[in-house]
C-alpha cells in the first residue's frame, strides 16, 4: 500500500512538472579563445506570464572558490560586480535578445580570468515555484595559438589580362584542444562606390572539413568548375601548413586588395561547430591591366611593297602586350581584299594549336609558309607571287587569355587586327581575243557530229599558255536542266586547261575538247540531238610562267561572240512523216467503214426480233 501511495505521488509530481519552468543552456565543457568573442545561449521554456522574459547572467570563477560573481542582467543595470562594471557599460560584454524568451550572453573580447561556470538565471513570473530556474555551463579559456603568415604577396605592379597569379599564406594552431583550421582567400573590389563590406567577395576557401568550395556569386563557381581558380593545401612541419592560391588567367574582375583568413573550429560536446578565433592577414593591391590597353598587333613591312612576278613575299606580324606566351593561346590569321574593296579571304591561319593551314588554293598553290619567329612574331611567306596575290594584307590575333587548350567553341578573350600593307605587282602587259566559228552549218543535221572551233589571239612577252572554257545557252530554259554558271553564261560544257587536261562538265551528250593548233581550239559534239541547239561561246584565259617555272594565272581573258546552232531533220525522218500519216488515215477510214456496217446490222436484227414476237 505504501508503494502504490509513493507510485501514485511521483506520477503526480511528473505531471506538474510537464508545465514547470525549463532553463537550457547548452552543455560543457566549452572551449573558447582568449582575446575572441564569445557568445552563450539561454533559453526558458513553460513559463507563465508574461513573453518576454528577464534573465540573469553570473559566474562562478574557478579561482575565487566558487564564489559568485553579477555579470549582466536583462532588469538590472546595477547587477553586475566591479570587475564586470566598466565592461558592461563600453558594451564589451551585454545580453542579446534573440525572442522574447531566448538571449544570448556577449563577451566581445574574452579574458582568461572569464573561466568559470556561467549561469543562466530567469526570475520567476509563474503563479507556482515549479521546475528550474537557472541552468548553468562551463567555459575554459584557452590560449591564442592561431598564426597566420605570408610567404608569396603581391608586388604592387600591374598584371596583364591572362597572367597566372599565385598567392601562399601559413596557417597554424598549437592547441591541446582538437580543432580544425578553415582558410579563405578573398578579395575587396576596388570597383565601385558601394561600402567596403558589399565589395568583399570570397574567392575560394578550404573548410573546417577540408573541402574546397568556391565563393559564391560573380564567375568564382564556373572559372572552380573549369580549373582556372585552385586552392592546394600542403602539409608543413610542427602544422604549420602552407595554403596556395591559384588563379591561371586573370580577369580586370580580378582587380582589388586581396587576403587570407584563417578561422580555428570547435566541435563542442552537443555537435555543433564553433568559430574560436580568426585572422585576416592583407596580401597587397592587384591591379590587372585589359588586353585591349595593352594588346598591339603590327604589320612589317608598312605601307606598299612592289614586286615583280615570280618574286618571294615576306610578312611579318608582331604580337606585343599579350603577356606570358605560356599562359594564353592565339589564333593568328593573314588576311587579303583587293585594293579596292570587297569580302576579306584568309590567306593562311596558324592556330591555337600551332598547326597551319591555307585558306584559299591560289596561294598555297604559289607555295608558301607561316612560322612563329624566336621573338614572338608570325612571318607569312609566298615563294612565288602571281597576280591574283596582289592586294591589301593585314593579321588579326585572337588571344585566349590563360587558355593553351580553348574549345573550338570557346569565345576569344580579345581579336586585334594590325594596319593594311599594300602588296603591288608588276606585271607585263596581255593581249588577248576570242573568235568562234560553227562548221558545216549548212549541214548539220540530227545525229550528226558538230565541230565549233575557237580561235585565240596572244600578245605578249614569255612563254604562255591557254586555257579554254566552253558555255551553252539552250534555245528553250526549261529544257536546259543543268545550272547556270554564276556569270550566266549558260551551262558549263567543256575546259581545256593550260596543261593540256581536258575536263568535260556535262553528262548529256558525248563531248571532247583538244587543240589543233597554234591558235585553235576545237569542241566536238558526237550524235548531237535537239538539246545540244542553242548559242555556243568560249572563253579563253592567258596564263604564264614566272622564273620559278610556275605557272600562274595572269588575268588576261577574253570571250568570243556567241554562235547559234540548229539541226535540221534528216532525210529518213522527212519520209517517215508521210507514211505515218497514210497509214493513220488508212486506220481511221476503216475503223469509220466498220462501224457503219456493225450499225447497220444490228438495226435488221432488232426488226426481225419485233416481227418474230408478233
Amino acid at each position: 500500500m505504501a508503494s502504490w501511495r509513493i507510485a501514485f505521488i511521483a506520477l503526480l509530481w511528473e505531471f506538474h512538472c510537464c508545465v514547470c519552468r525549463d532553463v537550457f543552456v547548452p552543455p560543457g565543457p566549452l572551449y573558447r579563445v582568449a582575446g575572441f568573442p564569445m557568445s552563450l545561449p539561454c533559453t526558458v521554456s513553460a513559463y507563465e506570464g508574461s513573453r518576454t522574459q528577464d534573465f540573469e547572467w553570473s559566474l562562478y570563477r574557478e579561482d575565487a572558490r566558487g564564489q559568485q560573481m553579477h555579470v549582466v542582467s536583462t532588469r538590472d543595470t546595477e547587477f553586475p560586480y566591479a570587475p564586470f562594471q566598466p565592461r558592461v557599460r563600453s558594451g564589451e560584454v551585454r545580453v542579446e535578445r534573440d525572442s522574447g524568451d531566448k538571449v544570448r550572453l556577449i563577451i566581445q573580447r574574452l579574458r582568461p580570468e572569464d573561466q568559470g561556470r556561467y549561469e543562466c538565471y530567469t526570475p520567476s513570473t509563474d503563479s507556482r515555484y515549479l521546475g528550474n530556474y537557472s541552468s548553468s555551463v562551463v567555459v575554459k579559456v584557452i590560449p591564442d595559438t592561431l598564426l597566420i603568415t605570408h610567404s608569396r604577396i603581391l608586388s604592387g605592379q600591374p598584371m596583364i589580362e591572362g597572367a597566372e597569379l599565385q598567392l601562399t599564406c601559413m596557417a597554424s594552431v598549437q592547441s591541446e584542444q582538437h580543432t580544425h583550421v578553415a582558410v579563405t582567400f578573398g578579395m575587396r573590389s576596388s570597383k565601385g562606390t558601394e561600402s567596403a563590406g558589399h565589395n568583399l567577395r570570397e574567392i575560394i576557401a578550404l573548410d573546417r572539413e577540408l573541402h574546397v568550395t568556391p565563393g559564391r556569386g560573380g564567375s568564382y563557381e564556373r572559372r572552380y568548375k573549369d580549373g582556372e581558380i585552385a586552392l592546394e593545401k600542403i602539409n608543413g612541419d610542427g602544422g604549420r601548413d602552407l595554403y596556395v592560391l591559384k588563379i591561371s588567367a586573370l580577369t580586370p574582375d580580378d582587380s582589388g586588395a586581396y587576403f587570407c583568413e584563417a578561422v580555428q573550429w570547435i566541435r563542442d560536446p552537443q555537435g555543433t561547430w564553433e568559430r574560436i578565433a580568426q585572422r585576416t592577414m592583407e596580401m597587397g593591391n592587384l591591379i590587372v591591366q585589359p588586353l585591349a590597353e595593352t594588346l598591339t598587333v603590327r604589320s612589317r613591312p608598312e605601307g606598299v611593297v612592289s614586286l615583280q612576278t615570280g618574286a618571294p613575299l615576306t610578312l611579318t606580324c608582331k604580337v606585343s602586350g599579350v603577356g606570358l606566351w605560356n599562359r594564353s593561346a592565339l589564333l593568328v590569321q593573314w588576311m587579303r581584299r583587293g585594293r579596292t574593296g570587297g569580302t576579306e579571304v584568309e590567306v593562311a591561319r596558324m592556330g591555337t594549336d600551332g598547326v597551319v593551314s591555307w585558306g584559299d588554293d591560289v596561294s598555297r598553290a604559289g607555295g608558301g609558309s607561316m612560322e612563329k619567329e624566336a621573338d614572338g612574331s608570325f612571318s607569312l611567306r609566298l615563294f612565288s607571287v602571281h597576280p591574283v596575290d596582289a592586294g591589301l594584307y593585314r593579321c588579326a590575333v585572337s588571344v585566349y587569355a590563360g587558355r593553351l587548350t580553348p574549345g573550338p567553341s570557346s569565345p576569344a578573350t580579345i581579336t586585334q587586327r594590325s594596319d593594311w600593307v599594300t602588296v603591288n605587282l608588276k606585271t607585263e602587259d596581255v593581249r588577248v581575243s576570242a573568235t568562234i566559228d560553227l562548221l558545216h552549218r549548212p549541214l548539220l543535221k540530227r545525229g550528226s557530229t558538230v565541230i565549233l572551233l575557237c580561235n585565240v589571239s596572244v600578245l605578249t612577252t614569255g612563254p604562255f599558255q591557254v586555257e579554254v572554257k566552253w558555255f551553252q545557252k539552250a534555245e528553250d530554259p526549261e529544257r536546259n536542266n543543268i545550272p547556270l554558271s554564276e556569270d550566266s553564261r549558260g551551262r558549263a560544257l567543256a575546259t581545256l586547261t593550260y596543261s593540256g587536261l581536258a575536263q568535260i562538265h556535262s553528262n548529256s551528250s558525248e563531248l571532247s575538247v583538244d587543240r589543233v593548233s597554234t591558235s585553235f581550239y576545237r569542241l566536238r559534239i558526237f550524235s548531237a540531238h535537239d538539246e545540244d541547239q542553242g548559242h555556243y561561246r568560249c572563253q579563253v584565259e592567258v596564263w604564264s610562267q614566272d622564273p620559278h617555272g610556275g605557272w600562274y594565272n595572269t588575268g588576261g581573258r577574253a570571250e568570243s561572240e556567241t554562235v547559234h546552232l540548229y539541226l535540221y531533220a534528216r532525210v529518213a525522218d522527212l519520209l517517215l512523216i508521210p507514211l505515218v500519216i497514210g497509214v493513220s488515215s488508212a486506220l481511221f477510214i476503216g475503223v469509220m467503214i466498220i462501224a457503219a456496217v456493225t450499225c447497220c446490222f444490228m438495226r435488221r436484227l432488232a426488226k426481225q426480233r419485233s416481227k418474230t414476237r408478233k
